[in-house]
């Protein structure tokens, strides 16, 4: 509970400055789309690697709250800098920071939350701290719109108030408890995951897809470019995220009992769907329905995907494999958003989610056609 309450204070804060960043990056600071592509994927990239590294740390260790606390607090400590920012650059800094923070704390506070649930609950455990999460991400694009309304579109002192629910949110972590385990004598990385046959599928699917999945500041660029204000691309994103809350749970619970490959295996049909619609749609009003369905596809993948891979590892290497999962992403991360800021600048803005579409579709079919059973001998 601890860790949902949390997890939406850093989302409030992380929301208000997301959605603002490509604006601020486009208009104030003169960035072309192949820049911000570059710095999103390079922060994303941060992230997810990080996560391997530091989730590699935290089972060798025994512990997991004190990455929780500072991942938490440097990402707060990143938004003082946005603010501070008079060119792309910093803003680059700000970001990877940021995701750094991510990187840190997010396989030990996933190992966290599955440490402390039984096999039959940990979907619905992974699906309501992602509701948590996904509040938040509703809850700050809307302060953002305030802001930037009584602001007068002054980004800089919305990016030093998004301090404040950060920092409010790092101090909540500790009450948190954890049971700590004994260190362990280990090689410090470990790819023990690619010795596991349906987990290494599922990783490099996961990897594929992430190939086409460029950063979602790209959907808040199309919404501004088909013609929507700067204000209706904030509360586009935050129909997205509610859209996320309302149905992160219910997924969660769903793939408790149905099982979780046929959810992920429609979320990447979903997701290939939605990046068509993007690339066609020449309406603000469409971008409603988009952006509603681009937070289920969120829903269904995220929380589902992570209950996936603690059910095909010991418990001993879950902040490890769940971390792999992310540095694969990662490495999607930075090319696909790079591929896509150079589509948008040279072909249009339509092909850089056509492509996204086309790749989505392809690791459907393959995750389809993939076998995913803990009952595999490793190889």
């Amino acid at each position: 509970m601890l860790l949902s309450i949390v997890s939406l204070l850093n989302d409030i804060s992380s929301e208000m400055v997301y959605p603002l960043v490509p604006l601020f990056l486009a208009g104030a600071l003169g960035a072309p789309a192949s820049i911000i592509g570059v710095i999103e994927g390079l922060a994303e990239a941060t992230a997810s690697v990080f996560k391997w590294i530091f989730g590699a740390v935290s089972d060798r260790w025994g512990r997991r709250k004190p990455f929780c606390v500072a991942g938490y607090g440097l990402s707060s400590f990143m938004k003082p800098l946005l603010a501070l920012a008079a060119a792309w650059p910093v803003v680059l800094c700000a970001r990877v920071g940021d995701r750094f923070g991510k990187g840190l704390r997010t396989g030990a506070r996933d190992a966290l939350i599955a440490d402390s649930t039984t096999p039959e609950l940990r979907g619905r455990a992974f699906g309501f701290h992602r509701s948590g999460d996904s509040i938040g991400a509703v809850l700050g694009p809307l302060l953002a719109v305030v802001l930037m309304s009584s602001l007068q579109g002054n980004y800089r002192t919305a990016f030093w108030l998004a301090f404040v629910p950060g920092l409010i949110g790092t101090l909540f972590v500790l009450p948190v408890r954890e049971r700590a385990a004994a260190p362990k004598v280990r090689p410090l990385f470990s790819f023990a995951a690619f010795r596991n046959p349906p987990l290494r599928r599922f990783l490099i699917i996961t990897l594929f897809f992430t190939l086409g999945n460029s950063s979602d500041m790209f959907l808040i660029l199309r919404a501004r470019q088909i013609g929507a204000t700067a204000t209706t691309a904030v509360l586009l994103y935050a129909v997205c995220h509610l859209a996320n809350a309302l149905s992160s749970f219910p997924a969660g619970i769903l793939s408790d009992r149905i099982g979780r490959k046929g959810i992920l295996v429609a979320g990447f049909f979903l997701f290939g769907a939605v990046y068509l619609g993007f690339g066609l749609a020449t309406s603000v009003g469409a971008m409603w329905a988009l952006f509603a369905a681009y937070g289920f596809y969120l829903a269904i993948t995220d929380g589902v995907s992570k209950a996936l891979i603690v059910d095909l590892v010991d418990t001993e290497d879950r902040a490890s494999a769940l971390g792999m999962q992310a540095a694969l992403t990662g490495i999607g991360a930075l090319p696909s958003s790079a591929v896509a800021g150079l589509l948008w600048q040279r072909v249009g803005p339509g092909a850089a989610f056509l492509y996204g579409a086309a790749t989505a579709t392809v690791a459907a079919f393959w995750l389809l056609g993939s076998r995913l059973r803990r009952d595999e001998q490793p190889n």
